[in-house]
């Protein structure tokens, strides 16, 4: 057969594969939505947003135990250790890079599925883990999911446009508040400082039942299905001279394009920076248990409950007053998500993100003293919280509007794209932390973190005063990416 003969040959079989597809995507576009279907989506998404959230947060809560157990040899040095290997995780995280565009090809259901239950298995390694490789290797898989962020996505793309961030603070309190289980598992499944693996399972099995639930009830987002309709149904000419300009305006996914596309408008451009900036106190947010602990346990020391500061003496904080605060520590995370949604929908997305960084940093001060001080470990359990979800809620407004700012074929990815530029900001938070944690111990975390979160908040805040636009009330379906330029 004639190079000529095979030609037409393929093209026809990849035009039989686009009507195929074409007829998917008509079909699952023409499924009834069911009475109050928006609700019961809600409802999925905010046991999905759960599972992320303890994923997420589940090792952080118990650091001291982790590190201590994993480097019981190295005492005082035992959390710089256990961060260095965390550094060991991160070409997971560039893989999970370029996997999440994908999801601008091929939908966003399927990836809400495979990051569940991605997740949810991670945790289920950790807690059968019995040596330090088998816990990395765990630790390997939530690094590689946690950042895909789907259920975001989901929650973008089918709200509406003047409530889109009250809806999504709402899904994130409850699910913030889920974090409650772990505090809640340590005072059951802990007896001693070692059985912090224990509290892993459940939030694994729930992860599984919440990824099934999600597959039975679960449809495509209205905008993706748009987006991919109509980009299949341009003609091979057409096709054809957007490659050859180059066009990432019309690009289905990809970091490259993504990126481009971000260097290319300067809304975007400018996003991506302020998030960088914003990210070079990212250790304080690995550390806080660690702030708690030595705080108390310094504050015990002085006052001659203990000697000095050794295992005895961290064994007691952990299942004491570290673990009764950390009942409060998912209270103010939620409290400080609610504030930054309804800020964000009445006063605009700049507006949140500035008020939450200053919640942030006061916040820190008044949580970390309070452990020192030895204050009532409810109140500083919910300071605790509030540091975090001010923090997280500062970025969630920064990649908000990074996905309000992109156009639904490249939504996924530009957002994706986002995690390569705040890594250098939280390359520049390692490189300078761990040097001084190693080097003079635990009880310094506080005032590293500190010291990086004030100077990196400023510059972001005159970033994104300076030179962004506020994207609320935006219309993500029709939004180009050029109304900034």
């Amino acid at each position: 057969m004639s190079t000529k003969t095979l030609i037409p040959e393929k093209l026809k079989k990849q035009q039989l594969r686009r009507e195929k597809e074409i007829a998917k995507w008509e079909k699952e576009k023409a499924r009834p939505k069911r009475n109050l279907y928006f609700v019961y989506l809600v409802f999925i998404i905010t046991l999905i947003y759960a599972t992320d959230e303890i994923a997420s947060q589940i090792g952080t809560l118990m650091k001291t135990e982790i590190a201590n157990d994993l480097f019981s040899s190295f005492g005082e040095s035992s959390v710089g250790l256990l961060d260095i290997l965390s550094l060991l995780v991160v070409p997971f995280q560039a893989v999970g890079l370029l996997y999440r565009p994908l999801a601008d090809r091929w939908g966003r259901k399927k990836f809400l599925i495979i990051n569940t239950f991605g997740m949810s298995f991670a945790m289920l390694v950790i807690f059968l883990s019995n040596n330090l490789f088998l816990y990395f290797v765990g630790a390997c898989f939530v690094q590689f999911f946690i950042p895909h962020d789907m259920h975001v996505v989901y929650i973008m793309e089918s709200s509406p446009s003047k409530h889109r961030a009250r809806v999504y603070s709402s899904i994130k309190f409850v699910a913030n508040m889920s974090v409650m289980l772990v505090p809640l598992l340590r005072r059951l499944l802990m007896a001693e400082a070692s059985e912090w693996r224990n509290v892993y399972f459940i939030p694994a099995i729930v992860g599984v039942v919440t990824t099934f639930i999600a597959l039975l009830t679960a449809r495509e987002t209205d905008s993706f299905i748009e987006s991919r309709l109509n980009y299949l149904r341009m003609s091979d000419d057409e096709r054809e001279a957007l490659k050859a300009e180059k066009n990432t305006e019309s690009s289905q996914g990809g970091l490259i394009p993504a990126l481009k596309f971000a260097v290319k408008h300067k809304q975007l451009r400018w996003l991506y920076i302020t998030s960088a900036l914003a990210n070079l106190g990212f250790i304080g947010t690995i550390n806080y248990q660690v702030i708690l602990s030595y705080g108390y346990a310094g504050n015990f020391v002085e006052n001659g409950l203990f000697a000095a500061l050794g295992e005895e003496v961290m064994n007691a904080v952990s299942v004491g007053p570290v673990t009764t605060a950390l009942f409060m520590f998912p209270v103010g995370c939620s409290v400080a998500q609610v504030i930054m949604g309804f800020i964000s929908d009445s006063k605009g997305r700049k507006a949140a993100a500035i008020t939450t960084a200053v919640n942030c940093l006061l916040a820190f001060l008044a949580f970390s003293i309070g452990a020192r001080m030895a204050w009532n470990p409810y109140v500083v359990g919910f300071l605790c919280g509030a540091f975090i979800g001010s923090y997280y809620s500062t970025n969630d407004v920064l990649i908000m509007m990074i996905g309000e700012s992109s156009p639904t074929n490249l939504r996924s990815s530009t957002m994706s794209a986002q995690f390569i530029v705040t890594a250098i900001g939280v390359a520049v938070s390692y490189a300078i932390s761990l040097p001084l944690i190693t080097l003079l111990g635990n009880s310094v975390t506080g005032v590293v973190s500190f010291a990086l979160l004030v100077p990196g908040f400023i510059a972001a805040f005159f970033a994104l005063v300076r030179k962004t636009a506020d994207t609320k009330g935006v219309d993500i379906d029709t939004v180009t990416g050029s109304e900034w330029d």
